[in-house]
């Protein structure tokens, strides 16, 4: 697990408007915490690109190195943190340029 991973996890299903089930996410915690901590945060994507109309979301297109088969949304403003234990399997790889996208997103929400 490395910061920018894109994982299958199993998200609980809360009330209200968060997202739940199993979903791709991204691994925005620095690796020096993955290692040592049982949790880790990520960003979950959806594949309802009418989710672009909220901010703090960045639209991702599928790419060899990601594996999202759709494009994407990463619904920066559900940051979360999830146990090791729901994670399923990793899909891939966000490019950098994406990934810092997501990273300055959240900067600008949390500051």
């Amino acid at each position: 697990m490395r910061k920018g991973d894109v994982w299958r996890v199993r998200l609980p299903m809360l009330p209200g408007h968060t997202q739940g089930g199993e979903r791709p996410t991204v691994i925005v915690q620095n690796d020096a915490f993955i290692g040592s901590l049982p949790t880790v945060w990520v960003v979950p994507f959806t594949s309802k690109t009418a989710a672009t109309r909220f901010p703090g979301t960045v639209l991702v297109q599928p790419d060899g190195q990601n594996g999202l088969t759709a494009p994407s949304v990463a619904l920066v403003f559900q940051l979360s943190t999830q146990d090791k234990r729901n994670f399923v399997v990793q899909l891939g790889t966000l490019d950098d340029h994406d990934l810092q996208k997501i990273l300055a997103l959240i900067g600008r929400i949390a500051l």
